[in-house]
Parts: structure tokens; sequence; C-alpha cells
């Protein structure tokens, strides 16, 4: 029997007369790594959104480690183990790299209002905790280097890897990565893709994400699920999902 994490049931998300998703189903294994391909509008970044509580679904069903997660708040998903990077970076430029990283710690902080504000020792601790793990997760990054400088006007590959560090600092057993690639040269792309295969390796994480760099998911992801007009249209390993015509017509259209 497999060890599921999700499984993703008829997912339907409608805006006005726009069918969003249609009927999306598909499950993710503990430890996996899935990608999620399409053209552009196919409704990838629409799924992670109805994941995370952002959009709501009209039609079907996501359990995660057997709950159903739309009926979670947008504000507990965290607290289940579910964190995500964004297409557009969210980060706070004027802080440094250590402070950006240890925002995605603080869901784990279990200080008050009024222990927090006296500074009482238990805070403290507390922060040195978080500033621990910040720095275990800047040195598996390489990110050790820019730690104490603001994240503005580092480079776009450094944010983006700023960006997952911050993810990953909410001790995540589902990482959702939107377009983690995107923008990123050839190189980083391949030591983006190293890191990732490392740190999924020895934190015993499940990864779906989103990306149009077909390079990068056919050589990480060990299964891959296509979408099209917000159907999935395919589903296997990536050498299923490159050989099926439907996915080569989406991307390619039809021979003239």
């Amino acid at each position: 029997m497999t060890d599921r994490m999700l499984e993703v049931t008829g997912l339907t998300v409608r805006f006005g007369g726009i069918t969003a998703l249609d009927g999306v189903g598909f499950t993710v294994d503990r430890g996996q790594m899935v990608g999620l391909i399409g053209p552009n509008g196919a409704g990838k970044t629409t799924l992670f959104n109805c994941l995370t509580r952002r959009y709501q679904a009209d039609e079907g069903q996501a359990r995660y480690e057997g709950r159903d997660l739309l009926s979670v708040a947008p504000h507990a998903i965290v607290d289940l183990g579910i964190a995500r990077t964004f297409q557009n970076l969210g980060l706070f430029p004027r802080m440094t790299v250590r402070e950006n990283v240890m925002v995605g710690a603080h869901g784990h902080a279990r200080a008050g209002f009024v222990s927090a504000a006296l500074r009482l020792p238990s805070v403290r601790r507390e922060e040195r905790e978080l500033r621990f793990r910040a720095n275990e997760l800047l040195e598996s990054l390489e990110l050790t280097g820019v730690a104490d400088r603001p994240a503005a006007g580092l480079p776009f590959g450094t944010l983006k890897r700023i960006e997952l560090a911050r993810a990953l600092a909410a001790r995540p057993r589902l990482l959702l990565l939107d377009e983690p690639c995107n923008g990123l040269s050839h190189g980083e792309v391949d030591a983006f893709a190293a890191i990732l295969r490392g740190i999924r390796d020895r934190a015993d994480l499940t990864v779906i994400v989103v990306e149009h760099h077909m390079g990068f998911v056919m050589g990480t992801c060990d299964r891959v699920v296509c979408l099209e007009f917000g159907r999935k249209i395919a589903e296997g390993t990536p050498a299923e999902v490159q050989a099926d015509e439907a996915v080569r017509t989406a991307y390619l259209g039809t021979a003239a």
C-alpha cells in the first residue's frame, strides 16, 4: 500500500463564466516530487491557490494526510505542514536575508503578545532557536555569505533561494513551488535542481512544483501531471508524459 499524502478529486473552480479548473484529479505519495505542467492559463497556479485556500473550490475534494483540506481556514494551512513559494517574489526588501528566512519560522513560535513585549527568557530562547534554524537553512542553500545583507539588490537567482529558505523555515512536509526556475539562467536552474533534490532527500519532503522549464521538470520530478484549459490531459512518469501525443499538441500545436 502506498503512503498517500495528497488526493485531489474532481476539483473545479469557476470565475464567472470561466472554468479555471475542470474536474482535476491526481494523487501524490509521501516523498514524491511531482511536476505540474501546462501552457499559460492551464490552471496550475489556480490549483495551488485552492490547495492553500486562497481560492474556494466550486466542486471536488482535496484530502491531505486523510484530512479534508478544503475545509481548513487559510491561516491554518501552514500548521498542517504545507508551505509554498510564489511566482512573484514576496520578500521584504529592507530586511536582511536572515530576517526574511526567520519570518517563515515564526509560524512555530509559541510566545504570546505579552511575553514577547516583555522579552521574557522564554522569548529570547525561542528567538535563538529560530535564528539557529534560519542559519542552518542559509548554509544548506549557500546563502551564508549574504545573510546579513538586505534582500534588495541581490541577484534574482539568490532571491529565489531566499524564498525557498523562507518556505522551508516553516518545516513543511508538503512544499508547493510555483515556477521556481522562472528567470534563472541555465546554470542557475541546474544548481537549484541539485539543491532541491538534496533538501528533499534530507528533510523527507514531498514536493509539487509548477514549472515551465521542461528540462528541470523531466530531470527532477518522479511524476508529472499536465493540464490544459483547466483539465488534466496526461499523468505519469516524465518519459510517459513526454511521449504523450496530447501533451505534444498542447505545447507545440498540431502539424499544419
